[in-house]
């Protein structure tokens, strides 16, 4: 049913302590929390790099998110998995740009294939004017777009957007970022 191979996520308590790893796909299908990162970069015009995700991941396939997001392997430091996945699906290698971590959220949200995002979720943010070249395996469109036109447009068709962008971007305003 879905093609995300044997990769393991970090499980972790509601303080994001490490408890032990399980299969990515499994952690899903039992909605287990686990440890989780979203990447957003803008360009030095204020807009937001957004993908649009590839029509067959495992879940939200076809709708817009945040420049790029997945979860750390046991052993890697969040932005050390930050930055092979911003160059895995954006094909962007942003390790000489401003790049830091913002904050971290909680969320959960069930899916009607029968998976859960159950995630802590570390938020980065990053400046670049890279052009992306995306894995059209992860990636089938990419845009950038005006912040404020974004949360309009998110309010006005939010099925049309990931659940936790729009959680990410109340986030951001939380946080005067």
């Amino acid at each position: 049913m879905f093609n995300i191979g044997s990769e393991r996520v970090i499980l972790v308590d509601a303080n994001d302590n490490e408890i032990g790893t399980e299969e990515k796909l499994l952690a899903h299908k039992l909605g287990r929390l686990h440890r989780a990162f979203s990447v957003l970069i803008f360009n030095s015009q204020g807009k937001l790099l957004l993908q649009k995700r590839a029509e067959h991941k495992y879940h939200c396939g076809g709708l817009w998110s945040n420049t790029c997001c997945s979860h750390p392997r046991p052993g890697e430091s969040l932005k050390d998995a930050a930055y092979r996945r911003l160059k895995e699906e954006m094909g962007m290698d942003c390790e000489d740009c401003e790049f830091k971590k913002v904050f971290s959220f909680k969320y959960c949200v069930d899916f009607a294939n029968g998976l859960t995002e159950n995630e802590i979720d570390h938020v980065f943010v990053g400046i670049s004017n890279k052009i992306p070249i995306p894995n059209r395996k992860e990636v089938s469109k990419f845009k950038w777009v005006d912040l404020d036109e974004l949360k309009t447009d998110i309010l006005a068709n939010p099925t049309h957007y990931t659940p936790w962008l729009g959680l990410i971007l109340e986030s951001l305003d939380k946080h005067n970022i």
